[in-house]
């Protein structure tokens, strides 16, 4: 891979490397990218993997090449406290939970210690603390070069650095605003460098998607008249005729979003264009964003903050009416509603030729790279989705012995997935498994409601049969103190959806079992899915094949690949899905899975999975 790597980046080439877990990729893209000499961008999907390799793997790589690069980690705006947000929030006081006082006291405090400002680096103060917007910028809300705390601004020195890095580690999301909207100040980067190499590139098609796309939500209008709010507070306390329209737009917003009740989800924009109360809503919130902007008009001049508040409230404006008008049959309008917004989407059915032409500017390799980029080593869903139709492909197999370390398993009498009580099913098959195993289980669903319903079901049993083993589920704690629980227990149960699937690296004996309840295939009534679909049956093609089973065979293989992590691993594979046996397109599926020992057999892997869990007994 490594040669693979070198030889692209000599002829400024394009190169898709899939490698499967063990083989050590990250080295092999860093080695050559560090010897070659150049500006190198690398892009991760996590930003645990971004700190993994600015912490720990360049700085290994560069010692022991004797490569003196310099390096910088960069990471979008609301990774870094703002000292003038900081500053407002101390001042005014209010705050949404009696947590947030203490908070804002260790985050005072880390500010003034910290060289960088970087969050992450302050793990006292929870990932979803309601502090955390009220002490760092967006691209609306920073001030710029007009700001007091310019001079002192983490963002610019971030910034600064990877101007002047040889190598730079970003995440997708800021790699793409840098490509799209220029939006985060770092695009000097790009066409400066020499290779970009994309690690988890299975994550662009959908990253893409979102930048490529625009995005209007009702939380941008709250958030607009809350910095309203706290500038006249702090510039222009008589203006109450503005204060009191800022408080309008923040109730028109919270009353888009009220509508739906306790919905969530994704709506087409013909399912929300139906709804009259919707489209009434929607009038109003955009008629008192207008108002809003006049009133800003008048005060602009009094502070810095208002006049930027007044640009914000502008470009809101031309973004909602944009998606109003969107007539490009190229874009789908839908809409997403989410605990405490709604967000107005416009996506592109695709981003080969928006992607393709970015390849066609200033020459420079472009690698990319993960463990799931194809189906049985045919990538060409994955070149076409990106427009890398061009583009050499490679493919490394893991090294680990998975026909001896592991089981794939799909029981029999399972009933189809889309019948009643099928949760119940899944839920009675894996009990057993489960018990042999003693817990050391990673339960996998394809959505939340049957994963909530698996625990209630779960729970049961297990008291029925006394069975006292840990369990855990996804949204009971960030995803990395679940994991860190679910390590530490050493004998749980953990129940995940989506945010599980990848991205998950549990080595050793905490974890034998891996449960999937389902065949991943994505709602078909997904607003963006559905679109894409009928636009490849229209032109006489085969979506399910084409697009559908492809997208399917990547989700489950980074399911399948949270089993073996290291080469003393051993475990078991547990598909519950019978389609996986039952249909025509079953075996492109599972051989596309690791080469793991097949079997239908329960006692098998019961027996198996006990003998794995007495031997991390006797190991304990």
């Amino acid at each position: 891979m490594a040669q693979a790597v070198t030889a692209a980046i000599e002829q400024a080439s394009v190169l898709i490397a899939e490698a499967g877990t063990g083989t050590g990729k990250t080295l092999a893209y860093l080695a050559p990218a560090l010897l070659h000499g150049g500006k190198v961008i690398i892009s991760t999907g996590t930003k645990t993997l971004q700190d993994q390799l600015f912490d720990r793997d360049i700085p290994l790589l560069r010692k022991v090449l004797s490569v003196p690069v310099t390096i910088a980690l960069l990471k979008g705006r609301a990774n870094y406290i703002c000292h003038h947000h900081l500053e407002r929030a101390k001042n005014d006081g209010r705050f949404l939970s009696r947590d947030d006082v203490g908070h804002l006291a260790r985050i005072d405090s880390y500010t003034r210690a910290s060289a960088s400002g970087d969050r992450s680096g302050l793990a006292e103060v929870p990932e979803d603390a309601s502090i955390w917007p009220l002490v760092t910028s967006t691209r609306e809300n920073c001030l710029g070069s007009e700001c007091p705390y310019h001079s002192k601004c983490f963002v610019l020195e971030a910034r600064k650095q990877a101007l002047e890095a040889d190598v730079v580690v970003v995440n997708h999301h800021l790699f793409f605003a840098d490509l799209v909207l220029r939006d985060e100040g770092v695009g000097e980067l790009l066409p400066a460098c020499n290779t970009v190499i994309f690690d988890e590139a299975h994550q662009l098609p959908e990253t893409a998607s979102m930048f490529f796309g625009e995005q209007f939500s009702s939380n941008q209008l709250v958030e607009l008249g809350r910095d309203v709010r706290l500038e006249l507070a702090a510039k222009a306390a008589d203006a109450t005729e503005l204060q009191q329209q800022a408080q309008r737009i923040e109730k028109a917003a919270r009353d888009l979003r009220l509508l739906f009740s306790s919905e969530m989800g994704r709506k087409t924009y013909d399912e929300v264009s139906a709804n009259a109360d919707f489209v009434a809503a929607l009038d109003y919130a955009e008629q008192t964003l207008r108002e809003l902007i006049g009133e800003l008009e008048i005060h602009a001049a009094r502070s810095e903050g208002l006049h930027h508040c007044w640009e914000r409230a502008t470009q809101l404006a031309d973004a909602l009416q944009r998606w109003l008008n969107e007539a490009d049959t190229n874009h789908v309008r839908w809409i997403e509603v989410f605990a405490g917004s709604v967000h107005l989407n416009s996506t592109p059915l695709s981003v080969a030729d928006a992607f393709r032409n970015q390849l066609a500017g200033h020459p420079k390799a472009w690698i990319f790279t993960s463990a799931t980029l194809s189906v049985r080593q045919d990538f060409s869903h994955y070149q076409q989705q990106m427009g890398l139709e061009a583009a050499a492909t490679e493919s490394w197999d893991s090294p680990f012995d998975y026909q001896n370390q592991s089981l794939l398993y799909v029981p029999e009498g399972m009933r189809d997935p889309n019948s009643a009580g099928y949760t119940q099913a899944v839920v009675d098959k894996a009990l057993p498994a489960i018990e042999a195993a003693g817990g050391h289980t990673f339960f996998l669903f394809t959505s939340l409601r049957a994963m909530r319903e698996a625990r209630t079901l779960l729970a049961s049993l297990m008291r029925a049969k006394e069975l006292a083993l840990p369990l855990l589920m996804q949204g009971e704690g960030s995803r990395s103190e679940l994991l860190a629980r679910f390590r530490s227990l050493g004998n749980a149960i953990l129940l995940g959806s989506q945010s599980f699937w990848e991205g998950v690296d549990v080595r050793g004996d905490a974890l034998s079992l891996v449960i999937i309840d389902r065949l991943p295939f994505a709602p078909p009534d997904d607003p963006v899915l559905a679109a894409r679909i009928a636009k490849i049956n229209r032109g006489g093609r085969n979506a399910f094949m084409e697009y559908q089973l492809p997208e399917a065979v990547i989700t489950l293989r980074q399911g399948a690949g949270r089993l073996i992590r290291d080469k003393s691993d051993r475990g078991v594979l547990m598909i519950c899905d019978p389609r996986l046996i039952g249909k025509s397109y079953g075996r492109r599926i599972w051989q596309s899975l690791p080469p793991m020992r097949r079997t239908r057999d329960a006692e098998e892997v019961c027996g198996f999975l006990r003998e794995l869990d007495s031997g991390a007994g006797s190991a304990a």
